[in-house]
Protein backbone atom coordinates (compact mmCIF):
# COMPACT_ATOMS: atom_id res chain seq x y z
CA UNK A 1 0.00 0.00 0.00
CA UNK A 2 1.51 3.32 -0.94
CA UNK A 3 1.50 5.57 2.02
CA UNK A 4 -0.45 8.62 0.02
CA UNK A 5 -3.42 5.81 0.34
CA UNK A 6 -4.04 7.64 4.05
CA UNK A 7 -4.63 10.66 2.63
CA UNK A 8 -6.80 8.74 -0.18
CA UNK A 9 -8.58 7.99 2.41
CA UNK A 10 -9.09 10.82 3.90
CA UNK A 11 -10.31 12.91 0.79
CA UNK A 12 -13.12 10.28 0.94
CA UNK A 13 -14.23 10.56 4.38
CA UNK A 14 -14.41 14.20 3.68
CA UNK A 15 -16.41 14.09 0.76
CA UNK A 16 -18.65 11.08 1.82
CA UNK A 17 -19.47 11.42 5.38
CA UNK A 18 -17.43 13.97 7.27
CA UNK A 19 -17.87 16.43 5.15
CA UNK A 20 -21.72 16.75 4.75
CA UNK A 21 -21.91 16.21 8.16
CA UNK A 22 -20.27 19.19 8.95
CA UNK A 23 -22.13 21.02 6.83
CA UNK A 24 -25.22 20.23 7.82
CA UNK A 25 -24.44 21.42 11.26
CA UNK A 26 -23.03 24.14 9.75
CA UNK A 27 -26.44 24.68 8.02
CA UNK A 28 -28.26 24.15 11.44
CA UNK A 29 -26.42 26.44 13.40
CA UNK A 30 -26.18 29.20 10.75
CA UNK A 31 -30.45 28.95 10.21
CA UNK A 32 -30.72 28.28 14.18
CA UNK A 33 -28.90 31.83 14.50
CA UNK A 34 -30.64 33.57 12.06
CA UNK A 35 -34.32 32.44 12.94
CA UNK A 36 -34.58 30.51 16.13
CA UNK A 37 -31.99 32.24 18.32
CA UNK A 38 -33.84 30.85 21.81
CA UNK A 39 -32.77 27.03 20.29
CA UNK A 40 -28.64 27.73 20.19
CA UNK A 41 -28.60 27.09 24.02
CA UNK A 42 -29.83 23.53 23.59
CA UNK A 43 -29.06 22.60 19.85
CA UNK A 44 -25.72 24.21 19.47
CA UNK A 45 -24.44 21.02 22.15
CA UNK A 46 -27.14 18.71 20.23
CA UNK A 47 -25.40 19.22 17.10
CA UNK A 48 -21.81 19.07 18.53
CA UNK A 49 -22.60 15.77 19.83
CA UNK A 50 -24.73 14.14 16.97
CA UNK A 51 -22.69 15.33 14.15
CA UNK A 52 -19.71 17.42 14.50
CA UNK A 53 -17.97 14.87 16.78
CA UNK A 54 -18.89 11.96 14.70
CA UNK A 55 -17.57 13.68 11.83
CA UNK A 56 -14.24 14.27 12.90
CA UNK A 57 -13.93 10.99 14.74
CA UNK A 58 -14.66 9.21 11.25
CA UNK A 59 -12.39 12.03 9.54
CA UNK A 60 -9.41 11.07 12.10
CA UNK A 61 -10.07 7.29 12.77
CA UNK A 62 -11.22 5.71 9.58
CA UNK A 63 -7.79 6.24 7.22
CA UNK A 64 -5.86 5.11 10.28
CA UNK A 65 -8.06 2.49 10.93
CA UNK A 66 -7.73 1.17 7.25
CA UNK A 67 -4.19 1.65 6.53
CA UNK A 68 -3.74 -0.93 9.90
CA UNK A 69 -6.15 -3.26 8.85
CA UNK A 70 -4.74 -3.18 4.97
CA UNK A 71 -2.62 -5.85 3.59
CA UNK A 72 -2.29 -8.21 0.50
CA UNK A 73 0.08 -10.11 -0.77
CA UNK A 74 0.73 -12.57 -3.92
CA UNK A 75 1.88 -15.97 -3.33
CA UNK A 76 2.89 -18.60 -5.19
CA UNK A 77 -0.65 -20.12 -5.43
CA UNK A 78 -2.74 -17.66 -4.48
CA UNK A 79 -3.59 -13.74 -4.11
CA UNK A 80 -4.61 -12.81 -0.26
CA UNK A 81 -5.94 -9.85 0.42
CA UNK A 82 -7.22 -8.25 3.89
CA UNK A 83 -9.10 -4.86 4.62
CA UNK A 84 -11.90 -3.56 5.98
CA UNK A 85 -11.41 -1.10 9.05
CA UNK A 86 -15.27 -1.98 10.50
CA UNK A 87 -16.28 -5.48 8.89
CA UNK A 88 -12.56 -7.31 8.67
CA UNK A 89 -12.49 -9.42 5.95
CA UNK A 90 -9.69 -11.86 4.70
CA UNK A 91 -9.63 -13.47 1.37
CA UNK A 92 -7.51 -16.03 -0.74
CA UNK A 93 -8.11 -16.29 -4.41
CA UNK A 94 -6.43 -19.19 -6.09
CA UNK A 95 -4.60 -18.33 -9.13
CA UNK A 96 -6.47 -21.09 -11.22
CA UNK A 97 -9.36 -19.61 -11.00
CA UNK A 98 -8.60 -15.78 -11.55
CA UNK A 99 -10.27 -14.66 -14.33
CA UNK A 100 -9.83 -10.95 -15.25
CA UNK A 101 -7.55 -8.19 -13.71
CA UNK A 102 -8.52 -4.95 -13.66
CA UNK A 103 -7.32 -1.87 -12.53
CA UNK A 104 -9.63 1.19 -11.45
CA UNK A 105 -8.41 4.94 -11.30
CA UNK A 106 -11.04 7.22 -9.86
CA UNK A 107 -10.40 10.90 -9.85
CA UNK A 108 -9.10 11.35 -6.46
CA UNK A 109 -6.69 8.38 -6.91
CA UNK A 110 -5.55 9.68 -10.03
CA UNK A 111 -4.73 13.18 -8.15
CA UNK A 112 -2.67 10.75 -5.28
CA UNK A 113 -1.00 8.41 -7.84
CA UNK A 114 -2.96 5.59 -6.94
CA UNK A 115 -5.26 2.95 -8.14
CA UNK A 116 -6.72 0.04 -7.04
CA UNK A 117 -6.58 -3.81 -8.91
CA UNK A 118 -9.68 -6.08 -9.09
CA UNK A 119 -8.90 -9.83 -9.08
CA UNK A 120 -12.14 -11.40 -10.26
CA UNK A 121 -12.58 -14.96 -10.11
CA UNK A 122 -14.58 -17.85 -10.49
CA UNK A 123 -16.12 -17.60 -6.69
CA UNK A 124 -19.30 -16.58 -5.81
CA UNK A 125 -17.87 -14.83 -3.16
CA UNK A 126 -17.13 -11.91 -5.55
CA UNK A 127 -13.73 -10.17 -5.90
CA UNK A 128 -10.79 -9.29 -4.66
CA UNK A 129 -9.85 -5.69 -4.28
CA UNK A 130 -6.25 -4.32 -3.44
CA UNK A 131 -7.06 -0.87 -3.00
CA UNK A 132 -4.37 2.08 -2.01
CA UNK A 133 -1.51 0.88 -4.64
CA UNK A 134 0.65 3.14 -6.56
CA UNK A 135 -0.29 3.17 -10.12
CA UNK A 136 3.29 1.76 -11.36
CA UNK A 137 2.62 -1.01 -8.75
CA UNK A 138 -0.72 -1.47 -9.62
CA UNK A 139 0.47 -2.02 -13.24
CA UNK A 140 3.22 -4.47 -11.83
CA UNK A 141 1.18 -6.36 -10.21
CA UNK A 142 -1.51 -6.61 -12.88
CA UNK A 143 1.23 -7.99 -15.16
CA UNK A 144 2.73 -10.87 -12.40
CA UNK A 145 -1.31 -11.70 -11.50
CA UNK A 146 -2.11 -12.59 -15.24
CA UNK A 147 1.24 -14.06 -15.85
CA UNK A 148 0.66 -16.22 -12.81
CA UNK A 149 -2.82 -17.06 -13.48
CA UNK A 150 -1.46 -18.14 -16.94
CA UNK A 151 0.79 -20.59 -15.70
CA UNK A 152 -1.14 -22.05 -12.77
CA UNK A 153 -3.90 -22.94 -15.56
CA UNK A 154 -1.30 -24.11 -17.67
CA UNK A 155 0.70 -26.55 -15.10
CA UNK A 156 0.27 -30.25 -15.41
CA UNK A 157 -0.04 -30.63 -11.54
CA UNK A 158 -2.51 -27.64 -11.19
CA UNK A 159 -0.10 -25.99 -9.14
CA UNK A 160 1.49 -22.46 -10.14
CA UNK A 161 5.00 -21.95 -10.80
CA UNK A 162 6.86 -19.74 -8.11
CA UNK A 163 6.33 -16.15 -8.91
CA UNK A 164 8.35 -14.13 -6.74
CA UNK A 165 7.32 -12.27 -3.61
CA UNK A 166 4.99 -9.68 -3.64
CA UNK A 167 3.93 -8.42 -0.46
CA UNK A 168 4.94 -7.00 2.65
CA UNK A 169 8.64 -7.61 2.58
CA UNK A 170 8.76 -6.26 -1.13
CA UNK A 171 8.28 -2.55 -1.83
CA UNK A 172 4.99 -1.80 -3.29
CA UNK A 173 3.43 -4.45 -0.54
CA UNK A 174 0.82 -4.15 1.84
CA UNK A 175 1.95 -2.43 4.84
Amino acid sequence: MDPLARRWWAVQALLTVSGPMLLTALALGLLSALFFPGALPWLAPLLLVTLVAPALGYLLLMPRRRCATHAWELGTHAVYAAGGWIWQRRRIAPLSQVQTVDTLRGPIQRRYGLATLTVTTASTAGAVEIAGLAEADAEELSRLIGRAASDARTAPTGLAAPVGGIGEAAPGGAA
